[in-house]
């Protein structure tokens, strides 16, 4: 083989390695970029939960992301932190997540949506939230949100003096009623007791408020302060702590003989007797469809909050027959979901 054919061999090689490397970069570079495409989500959960058993809430949550056909780790990245109902973790956590540089975060505490809207101006905030965001300040409006936060409210101003009434009605000759709550010195747990106060006092329904704290509520303390002060009813306030503890609160509810009516229809579920609420899970995968319009390119700033236009009415009659109550005709007709 002479030189000059030898020479044509050895450029014709070199040009198909080129080829071949520059076709490998290309698609190393489409990878790359496919990767960094992918959104990723922070999510901070004020309840308990992990990998195995992540809670109705992230269930709910990940349900409404599949209904809009994201598949976590392929076309969507969630990265999930449990505050397991202590909230002094809170802001931690927060910003563990605000350091990740995520897309999106999902926050469903008050404390942990204050922290998020100090930790980050940029990073779009969706909340879940049972408190109004206007009075408690995190948004401007709930038509024009402003800033970086948006998202979804659970509770009216009517829904404290409509689970009174509903008392009332099941036990006419109610005279005070306990109201249960966890954290007192949480950011909530104020204008929740101002709407109870001013609820009670309408109705002419004296209240003794039980507070616990965590992260290991004394439960049993809090109901032996509440016979003492004869109570003859309860109310529960859902929030990330006692909502660990829906059975034993039933528990202890049916033990003291004291009909309960709860913010939640997971307390009912596990043995309380009536609930009066928004469908969290309907809020939790609401909050999903602001997700997926942020990653679309609309502004928090621009999608006004929502409020639930419906509100579930629950009843558990095998309660009520543990207490030796009869629920009232004209109440069970109202009630969307009876457990018998």
């Amino acid at each position: 083989m002479n030189r000059s054919k030898q020479a044509g061999m050895a450029t014709k090689t070199i040009v198909v390695l080129l080829v071949n490397l520059a076709l490998a970069s290309v698609h190393h570079l489409a990878e790359a970029q496919q990767t960094k495409k992918v959104p990723r989500i922070g999510y901070l959960s004020g309840a308990s939960g992990d990998a195995k058993n992540p809670g109705p809430s992230v269930e709910a949550f990940r349900q409404g992301l599949q209904d809009l056909g994201y598949v976590e780790g392929k076309n969507i990245l969630v990265e999930y932190r449990y505050a397991q109902g202590k909230l002094d973790q809170v802001p931690g956590l927060v910003a563990e997540l605000v350091q990740l540089k995520p897309n999106v975060l999902v926050v469903d505490t008050l404390t942990g949506i204050h922290a998020a809207k100090q930790a980050t101006k940029t990073i779009s905030i969706v909340m879940v939230t049972t408190q109004d965001p206007v009075a408690t300040g995190i948004i401007d409006t709930l038509a024009r949100p402003g800033g970086n936060i948006t998202g979804v409210t659970s509770l009216s101003r009517e829904l404290s003096g409509k689970r009174l009434e509903l008392l009332k009605e099941v036990i006419p000759g109610v005279s005070r009623v306990g109201v249960l709550s966890g954290n007192p010195g949480s950011l909530g747990n104020a204008p929740i007791k101002k709407e109870y106060e001013a609820a009670g006092r309408s109705l002419k329904i004296p209240l003794q408020f039980l507070e616990v704290r965590g992260p290991n509520p004394n439960l049993e303390g809090a109901f032996q302060a509440g016979i003492k002060g004869r109570v003859s009813a309860l109310i529960t306030i859902s929030g990330p702590l006692l909502n660990r503890y829906p059975k034993q609160i039933a528990d202890l509810a049916i033990k003291n003989r004291l009909p309960s009516m709860c913010e939640g229809s997971q307390y009912v579920e596990a043995g309380g007797l009536m609930s009066y609420a928004a469908n969290d899970a309907d809020l939790y995968r609401r909050a999903a469809t602001y997700v997926d319009k942020i990653l679309k390119g609309t502004k928090a700033a621009d999608l006004p909050v929502e409020q639930p236009t419906k509100f579930e009415f629950v009843i558990n009659l095998r309660t009520a027959k543990q207490l030796g109550l009869t629920i009232p005709q004209s109440v069970l007709f109202r009630a969307d979901k009876v457990i018998r």
